[in-house]
């Protein structure tokens, strides 16, 4: 059995579908959802869905510590960013190397960065004139948005696009791979397969 905590910062609707998705799995299971804020609707989510949910401040996640023991409580094997706005501590990433997976809402390498999240991006691509938007699924490692891509998919821009039109398109990618790369990436398969 793998076991996948989400780490989410807001409203929760990806760490919601990711959930579902597993929701019966005999392999997989997400026992865990833990944030950096106390009132952010992933927790009303979490209820909901009967998972439990911690919240840890800015500096317990830079220490790492109580993190990592409360992980290892619940026998966690992965991490899965879910619009986890903080950067991913040094002591995290020791304790899951090669084991921390994140969604950006564009594809990068363009679009990335500090600063760089939700409708921020959505508008960027917009301003750019981009033709085409996306998603990419990573590894997360010290840089921000800098870890190995794990897959890409993309969406079209129109010249006429608002960005909250982008960023309808980039949901949906989200909610559709999302979770069936998750799956692959665990089962050690190969994501681009579908």
């Amino acid at each position: 059995m793998t076991r996948i905590a989400l780490f989410a910062s807001g409203s929760g609707t990806n760490a919601e579908n990711i959930v579902r998705h597993f929701s019966g799995n005999k392999d997989i299971l997400v026992p865990l959802i833990i944030s950096n804020k106390r009132d952010a609707y992933v927790h009303e989510r979490a209820d909901r869905l009967d998972i439990p949910s911690f919240t840890f401040s800015k500096a317990e996640f830079d220490e790492g510590a109580a993190v990592i023991d409360l992980l290892s409580t619940f026998e966690i094997d992965y991490i899965v960013l879910a619009g986890f706005l903080l950067k991913v501590s040094q002591p995290l990433l020791d304790a899951y190397p090669g084991r921390i997976i994140n969604i950006h809402p564009a594809l990068l390498p363009k679009f990335g960065g500090k600063g760089m999240y939700g409708d921020r991006v959505h508008q960027a691509v917009v301003e750019a004139g981009e033709t085409e938007s996306g998603i990419t699924i990573h590894y997360i490692d010290e840089n921000y948005d800098e870890g190995d891509i794990i897959f890409q998919a993309t969406c079209e821009v129109l010249s006429d696009d608002t960005f909250e039109e982008v960023a309808r398109k980039v949901h949906a990618l989200e909610y559709a791979h999302f979770p069936r790369v998750i799956e692959a990436v665990v089962k050690g398969e190969k994501p681009s397969t579908f």
